[in-house]
């Protein structure tokens, strides 16, 4: 997250709203502008992009869910949002829809900032254990193709698993491309043939 973050701040009541950004206040940190309206979420996080959506609603319905999850799209930016008064499913949605923080019982302005700090620190934690997970899931299949991929020189060829793998870094190397990409084409080729 940059030094200074822009926020959106979604709140309906004027009043709320200036309590918000004297939540916020005080602080260079933050950059806040407000928009009264649910309706058209996705637009206006489209149109602002902003680091952080803090969203202040009596009580979230499903449909300002839905529209998180697809307009805020909560996997690219921390999400808070208080609200009055929810049930479990409500807040299993919340969830569900990628709100990094979920407070019940409404809005306290002494709250604001920790709930926005523990909003971004979750958020970014999270999109690091994504990032290391499609990391991992990647390197799992190209380890999958490689293994196909020597299986193939190895029947073929009536080669030892060293020397079908010594083949394909050789290729690699030849070629100026990566390991992964060669076993790919190759088990492409294959089974084009079969």
């Amino acid at each position: 997250m940059p030094d200074q973050l822009s926020v959106l701040v979604v709140e309906s009541d004027r009043e709320r709203a200036l309590q918000i950004v004297d939540g916020l206040g005080g602080s260079d940190r933050f950059v806040v502008s407000v928009i009264s309206e649910s309706s058209g979420l996705a637009r206006h996080v489209a149109e602002r992009n902003p680091d952080v959506v803090l969203i202040d609603i009596e009580s979230p319905s499903r449909d300002i869910l839905e529209e998180l999850a697809s307009a805020s799209s909560p996997l690219e930016r921390p999400v808070a949002m208080f609200v009055d008064r929810s049930d479990d499913g409500l807040t299993q949605a919340a969830v569900e829809a990628g709100v990094s923080a979920y407070v019940v019982d409404g809005l306290h302005t002494h709250r604001i900032r920790p709930v926005l700090d523990a909003a971004i620190s979750r958020f970014s934690v999270f999109k690091r254990m994504r990032t290391e997970l499609e990391t991992t899931k990647r390197a799992l299949e190209e380890r999958k193709v490689i293994d196909r991929a020597k299986g193939i020189l190895m029947k073929s060829k009536g080669m030892s698993e060293d020397e079908a793998y010594a083949m394909l870094r050789k290729t690699a190397m030849d070629r100026g491309r990566r390991v992964s990409d060669v076993a790919e084409a190759l088990v492409t080729a294959a089974g084009l043939l079969s």
